[in-house]
């Protein structure tokens, strides 16, 4: 009893320090082609004690949000158009946030000129949904307004209770999206409804809690024209509102980024920092910004059904289709310019159920390759006390990091090296991951084999192929 008392002790605390963190307003801030030749120049100037403008920069809210103001600033900086990195910044009471932030943004390397995007190959953007039509269609607007020369979109209706969603669609949307209705609940069952029904040479996935950014689908798809090897894509997904402390929280600690540098896996040249490859497929990207080769996800046999959210395998799917894509020999490239903006969660009850929801997924969809794939097996054996010793270090209390500052009171991230103090940065840590989540993640992480073998046990019942 006294341990017991002495962890419901320590979750109190840790969720009244989770209380007192604050709300982070987001922005964008476009730096021109112009100011980034000229960052130089405006750098020494400040040294020298000149006054610095903000010329050249245009300050924006994020997606939903309010102008900005006074207090703390998550950013996500571009040049020419394109996501290069993020700042959190404050600004002070009656300041310039334009000016204020623009010098922040100025720390952060130019990089190479962007090259030219070849003509992206025909594409289908799949939404799998399920009573969220407020959601969805603050979704649909953004994909409408993508710049891709040629796009379709499909909506799969997952398991609806009630007629709302296709009344939206059908309302609102029209012809320009096109309704498909699958009765049985799952994540990973909805997007290969939705895999049966396209028909773009690549297959784009997103979710309905998302804004994407209008040039997210061109960016995503553009590299298959000119690879023909490449099976999977996955982008960038920065939070689209940092308004509560579980917001804040999750992003602190990575949310979904994985940082602002291209990189393209091989499984012919396996990585040689990622000795657990491809196997730590979290890396790889995240589902609600992830395409692929068309032809390529059906080779594979699309998505396991007994995975993903809905299921009692909690997630996994996107994993899954990452590695199995890779064990085709394809290729998989994570491109940042790929932007998406999403909802987190926004409660400490959400936190706990996603903490528990991602170790069982991670599991499940181990689970589900090695069952669906048994020549990977000595593969996985190989690597099991290295992915023994990495699921102890995904669980483990994490604490707060000490940031990577810019001196003027902001933290600055590329990606190309460890994110400490950004939100957006992957694995940053602005505040410490509670023990809670942690103990939550592993007992989902011991549960994922259960919770898989049993949701292929359920699929049988109404008539599904596990494959």
């Amino acid at each position: 009893m006294t341990g017991v008392w002495r962890v419901r002790q320590e979750t109190r605390r840790e969720i009244e320090g989770f209380l007192s963190i604050g709300p982070v307003q987001v922005a964008e801030l476009d730096l021109d082609a112009e100011e980034a030749e000229e960052a130089e120049e405006a750098e020494e100037a400040k040294r020298a004690g000149g006054a610095e403008e903000a010329k050249g920069a245009e300050l924006r809210p994020g997606p939903g949000s309010p102008p900005v103001t006074s207090g703390a600033v998550f950013v996500l900086v571009r040049r020419a158009g394109r996501p290069i990195g993020t700042v959190l910044g404050r600004v002070p009471e009656g300041a310039d946030p334009t000016e204020v932030l623009a010098g922040l943004a100025r720390k952060l390397p130019g990089g190479e000129p962007p090259e030219p995007l070849p003509r992206p190959p025909s594409t289908s953007v799949v939404v799998a949904t399920r009573e969220r039509a407020d959601q969805l269609a603050r979704a649909l607007d953004s994909l409408l307004a993508q710049d891709h020369p040629d796009f379709e979109i499909v909506v799969v209706d997952n398991a609806p209770v009630t007629g709302e969603t296709r009344e939206l669609v059908e309302r609102k949307y029209g012809e320009r999206v096109r309704y498909v209705c699958e009765p049985v609940p799952g994540l990973a069952i909805a997007h290969n409804r939705g895999l049966a029904a396209v028909r773009g040479e690549v297959i784009a996935f997103t979710d309905d809690d998302v804004v994407a950014d209008p040039r997210w689908l061109t960016e995503l798809t553009a590299p298959f024209a000119t690879d023909p090897r490449l099976g999977c894509a996955t982008g960038l997904i920065l939070p689209a509102r940092l308004r509560t402390p579980a917001q804040v929280l999750l992003e602190s600690h990575g949310g979904f980024a994985k940082g602002f540098t291209p990189r393209t896996y091989d499984p012919t040249e396996p990585p040689a920092d990622e000795p657990l490859f491809p196997f730590t497929a979290g890396r790889f990207g995240s589902g609600a910004n992830m395409a692929f080769r068309t032809s390529a996800l059906r080779a594979a046999g699309g998505f396991d059904p007994a995975t993903g959210a809905g299921t009692p395998a909690r997630g996994g799917d996107d994993l899954y289709g990452f590695v199995r894509v890779l064990a085709q020999g394809q290729r998989l490239r994570y491109t940042p310019h790929a932007l998406v903006w999403h909802h987190h969660r926004e409660t400490w009850r959400d936190l706990e159920t996603q903490a528990y929801g991602y170790g069982a997924g991670l599991t499940a969809y181990l689970t589900a390759i090695l069952v669906n794939r048994p020549a990977l097996l000595p593969a996985f054996l190989v690597r099991l006390p290295g992915g023994l010793a990495h699921a102890r270090g995904l669980t483990a209390v994490r604490a707060t990091a000490v940031p990577a500052t810019t001196g003027d009171g902001g933290d600055v991230t590329d990606g190309t090296g460890p994110a400490m103090g950004v939100p957006g940065g992957h694995d940053s840590r602005t505040h410490p991951w509670p023990r809670r989540l942690s103990r939550l993640q592993r007992r989902g992480m011991l549960y994922g084999p259960v919770g898989y073998l049993r949701a292929r046990r359920a699929l049988r019942t109404v008539g599904l192929e596990v494959r």
